[in-house]
């Protein structure tokens, strides 16, 4: 593993997995290398600056696909680094990644029947597209910026409803065993899911403006913008209609988050930011409106709504981390008590309270919040040990809280936790809570931990120690679009000749050599393998460079890639678009 991996907490390391740089075949380097030298040509003149420096700075090369540690050594010369995943991982475990300066990369490398674009996450859309932007220094702070606030950001269930139809359809569709059915089902369920989305969530928020920017983001002249999203730079055919008046260019706004978009289809309209520097203006205007900043009886709501694990951090500076149920609070807007169910959680600063964890809350936790009746004008954290004992708070004694609000607890006492002089949580046995007439907490339920505080002052989505609280709900680890049928023959044949090609192509072997080999390979590829443009493509290309006199059998190879040209076709019933083949056409000219 690289030296990224080894900094991981063990929560993240699950996600992670070595790059088998062997098991990439040759007509996979030559589609990478079909997609980078097309992309060389086109973002040279149409993509932000940093992007060519940075294939380069990276290590990012146009003629095979990249290894992911290779990429990892260069990234940490800007403070970042690499690994790599396996297809779709959750949300949360992206951005945790990027919070801590690390690129996730799919080593998937798309297949050549998907070379214009795959829904799927694959190295062509990660390395290609994320990574060379890295070298600029303000796209690297916006990132950081933007993981760390979605690393807070609330999610709903439903949005992890959605992230699972989305991820099973971008799978099925780049796994060529994938029969037509099972994509009509999962169109069917995505189509469901988006149906099924009640609210906009703040992780939702963010994921849009991911998009608009990271993922589909145009920067500079509104007339005349450059491109640094990676979903346009991992797609060129998508690059050049987004720049055509087909497409609306829009000022960079923060109502960029009221715009939704489909993943499977071009998009209609795209944002242009001023510059790298701002963006994160973007995210100072969305932050105002996250429950982490906002606490109170608003950033419960919105907790309430979810049905998802998060924090709710009182004055104390505890946060009680679980699946809020139900809350309190005064028509003013005080809140008066919190119930959770679990497994629950107790922490400061991001790490758990000894023995307050799954094991003592696994079925749920409740507490009264607010000041006490005996000290109606100090916060009860501020309380010291002959304070509590004023109101015969005393260790192995029985005493009585009464709140403001009304609620009431009644117990033994027996432990009493500060952390940084605040007074953090007591805890009782033979303990009863109630407000009025009705029972918020008996005895017979165990131990009673009464989190101390005077109010919510933050609420932020996921466990406030996620190493130590272990899983919660936020998608499947990790998925593969890669295909679970064999080889066939035919596909075999064709890697040999795309091995022999970058053979004579890498090792500038003799031109008096290597014209029986490429006369040979022609033969074979007219009569084997008639549908395999690309291995046409590269045919001209070593001819056309390579050798001096035109031979006799070059015409014959032009003649099968032109009817691609003009009619568009392929193999195992996968059409080719003859857009693709006319560019490739067109790079043969070029040297690398």
């Amino acid at each position: 593993m690289n030296l990224s991996y080894q900094a991981l907490p063990n929560y993240l390391k699950r996600f992670v997995v070595e790059q088998d740089y062997d098991s990439y075949t040759p007509q996979e380097h030559a589609t990478w290398r079909y997609i980078m030298r097309r992309a060389r040509k086109f973002f040279s003149e149409n993509a932000v600056p940093c992007y060519m420096q940075g294939l380069a700075k990276t290590g990012i090369s146009i003629d095979r696909i990249p290894s992911i540690n290779v990429i990892d050594q260069h990234l940490r010369e800007l403070g970042w680094g690499a690994i790599g995943v396996c297809g779709f991982i959750p949300p949360a475990a992206f951005l945790d990644f990027q919070a801590r300066g690390i690129m996730p990369i799919a080593m998937d490398m798309r297949s050549i029947q998907h070379v214009a674009y795959t829904p799927a996450p694959d190295i062509v859309h990660e390395a290609a597209g994320h990574v060379p932007i890295l070298i600029d220094p303000a796209y690297r702070k916006y990132l950081i910026r933007y993981a760390k606030m979605a690393d807070k950001a609330i999610i709903t269930r439903e949005d992890v409803v959605l992230y699972e139809a989305i991820r099973i359809l971008s799978d099925i569709k780049e796994n060529p065993d994938t029969l037509p059915g099972d994509i009509t089902k999962a169109e069917a369920g995505l189509k469901a899911a988006y149906a099924a989305v009640t609210h906009v969530s703040e992780l939702a928020q963010l994921g849009r403006i991911a998009w608009w920017t990271a993922e589909y983001g145009l920067v500079g002249d509104l007339r005349h913008p450059k491109i640094y999203g990676a979903g346009l730079l991992s797609s060129v055919g998508e690059s050049e209609k987004c720049l055509s008046d087909a497409v609306r260019k829009i000022p960079l706004t923060l109502d960029c988050v009221k715009q939704g978009f489909d993943i499977t289809e071009p998009q209609p309209q795209l944002y242009v930011a001023e510059s790298f520097d701002h963006l994160p203006s973007i995210l100072d205007d969305l932050e105002e409106t996250m429950a982490v900043k906002m606490g109170g009886v608003a950033g419960l709501r919105k907790a309430l709504a979810a049905r998802t694990v998060n924090s709710v951090v009182l004055d104390s500076a505890i946060a009680i981390s679980g699946e809020l149920q139900d809350f309190v609070a005064s028509p003013v807007g005080a809140v008066e008590f919190l119930k959770f169910t679990g497994p629950v959680q107790l922490a400061i600063n991001g790490v758990e309270l000894a023995g307050h964890g799954r094991v003592r809350h696994p079925q749920g936790f409740s507490s009264p919040v607010g000041k006490w009746k005996k000290f109606p004008d100090r916060s009860p954290h501020t309380l010291s040990d002959s304070d509590l004992a004023s109101v015969g708070l005393i260790r192995g004694r029985r005493g009585v809280i009464d709140f403001l609000s009304g609620f009431k607890l009644e117990g033994t006492l027996w432990h009493i936790f500060r952390m940084e002089g605040r007074l953090t949580y007591l805890s009782f046995s033979d303990c009863r809570v109630t407000r009025g007439d009705q029972t918020y907490f008996q005895p017979s339920w165990g131990g009673f931990d009464l989190a101390i505080g005077e109010s919510v002052v933050s609420v932020h989505g996921g466990p406030a120690d996620r190493e130590t609280y272990g899983d919660y709900e936020t998608g499947n680890v990790s998925t593969s679009p890669g295909r679970s049928s064999p080889y066939t023959e035919q596909e075999w044949r064709a890697f040999d000749l795309y091995g022999r090609l970058r053979q004579h192509r890498e090792r500038r072997i003799p031109d008096k050599e290597i014209v029986p080999d490429l006369e040979l390979i022609a033969k074979k590829y007219k009569t084997e393998l008639p549908d395999d443009w690309l291995i046409g493509i590269e045919l001209i290309e070593m001819a056309t460079q390579r050798l001096k006199e035109t031979p006799p059998w070059l015409a014959g190879v032009h003649e099968s890639v032109q009817t691609f040209a003009s009619k568009g076709r392929g193999a195992d019933s996968h059409s080719v678009p003859a857009e693709l083949v006319k560019h490739g056409l067109a790079l043969v000219s070029i040297a690398d």
